[in-house]
């Protein structure tokens, strides 16, 4: 649950938020001042936020697959597993994120460890060895970090007041667009949007998309499937007509979504391999915008969304996490009932030797008794885990990452992912990436 305390009355109310672990987030209008948009006059008023660590104890870091580059964070000498391993000299974390060839980790006391690929800086630290890669280290950040959020080459981070520092590179199909400036890797946290509050972050591959106090979606990086939501086809290629070019793309700037002539005004955004999707703050609505061609937006028309369009075969329901992989997502309703949509092959939507692919979020029959918690799409793999503390896996098991041991078959249907670091443990958060599954733990 997320309590906001409005600048504008004494009462305080609760609102539902994602499957994500959940964070405290309170309004003043006193301390720091930062520029927030009224919703009902459009006026500016002076407001800070105050975002609340996730709350998990003891908890640590497991991962599992391949770790050619370092993402295991398990020393150089170990570049695979196929059974979760714990990351040493970590402890108390409370949140976890898996990029395309890194991991990033938080820590209780809000300070942010990263290990992997740091070829385009997505480790937010210097490196002076390859060797440094494959072990874990910390990020220096103006705050306490309270929410992390992790890409291919881009990682984000979320201070408890309401800064955003990103760091790393977008990419698009033509190679790196850089992050603040055409071009540039930033190998250092940048802030991002320094007046306007930020209640939570997310990232697809190549994208990062930010939630406002005050309800606006802002998108930066690469837009050339629709990720952004906020440019046209025609501008939304570097080689564009656009007189901004790539700075178009690399500066983050708010989504215009209109219903009945009104602005629609949101409450959660979710973002994962070339999608985005986002739920309206009054009526629950699911919008999303970017690549669908495999109908990994939930919707039968496969065409590439460039402006949010509201998803109908979402409506019926109360959704609580939404996690885009590349060509399918998952969708988890506040019953704890995980559902996919999008491509078949290897597996990947749990619903068995199937002859088709899935047009619009259905229920995953193998796990419908039991309730989820939370839920992750990577390339070609699903993980969910349950509220019991289990996690399932499905999809490619080429690189392992469904913890199956020497069993590299793809499975059709979800597994219980299991391991010797697991049996006094219970997962309370996964994530899956490029190669490679990470997994929040805390003892049973």
């Amino acid at each position: 649950m997320v309590h906001v305390r409005s600048a504008d009355s004494t009462e305080s109310k609760a609102i539902k938020m994602n499957g994500d672990i959940p964070h405290k987030l309170v309004t003043k209008t006193r301390g720091r001042k930062r520029a927030a948009v009224s919703e009902k006059t459009g006026e500016s008023k002076k407001s800070r936020v105050t975002l609340e660590i996730p709350d998990v104890e003891e908890g640590v870091v497991l991962t599992v697959g391949m770790g050619d580059v370092g993402q295991l964070g398990l020393g150089e000498d170990i570049q695979e597993k196929t059974r979760p391993a714990l990351v040493p000299d970590l402890k108390n974390i409370v949140a976890i994120a898996a990029g395309g060839l890194h991991t990033v980790c938080l820590d209780k006391t809000g300070k942010v460890h990263t290990w992997g690929c740091n070829d385009e800086g997505s480790l937010g630290r210097q490196t002076s060895s390859e060797e440094e890669n494959f072990i874990s280290g910390n990020v220096k950040i103006d705050g306490k970090v309270v929410q992390i959020a992790a890409g291919d080459s881009v990682t984000a981070a979320l201070t408890d007041d309401g800064r955003v520092f990103a760091w790393g590179c977008f990419r698009d199909n033509c190679g790196p667009l850089g992050l603040l400036e055409e071009g540039n890797i930033q190998t250092t946290p940048a802030q991002l949007l320094r007046d306007i509050p930020i209640t939570k972050i997310a990232t697809g591959n190549n994208h990062l998309a930010l939630l406002s106090h005050d309800g606006h979606i802002y998108t930066c990086g690469c837009g050339e499937s629709g990720q952004l939501g906020r440019i046209a086809e025609v501008f939304a290629h570097r080689n564009s007509r656009n007189r901004r070019g790539i700075a178009t793309l690399l500066e983050p700037l708010p989504l215009k979504v209109y219903s009945h002539r009104k602005i629609v005004l949101f409450d959660d955004v979710w973002a994962g391999g070339m999608t985005t999707f986002a739920k309206a703050r009054k009526t629950g609505d699911i919008y999303a915008f970017g690549l669908n061609n495999y109908n990994q937006l939930g919707d039968e028309d496969t065409n590439m969304r460039f402006q949010p369009s509201l998803m109908n075969n979402f409506s019926g329901k109360s959704w609580i996490q939404i996690s885009g992989g590349q060509h399918h997502s998952l969708a988890l309703s506040d019953n704890g009932i995980v559902h996919s949509m999008g491509r078949r092959e290897y597996g990947r939507l749990g619903m068995g030797d199937i002859k088709e692919d899935i047009k619009k979020p259905t229920p995953v029959p193998a796990l419908e008794d039991k309730k989820s918690v939370c839920v992750s799409a990577g390339e070609c793999v699903s993980i969910v885990v349950m509220e019991s503390g289990d996690a399932y896996g499905f999809g490619m098991g080429t690189n392992n990452q469904l913890s199956q041991g020497d069993d590299d078959s793809d499975h059709l249907v979800p597994i219980k992912l299991s391991g010797k670091q697991l049996t006094e443990r219970k997962v309370v958060a996964a994530f899956a990436g490029g190669q490679h599954t990470v997994l929040l733990a805390v003892p049973k």
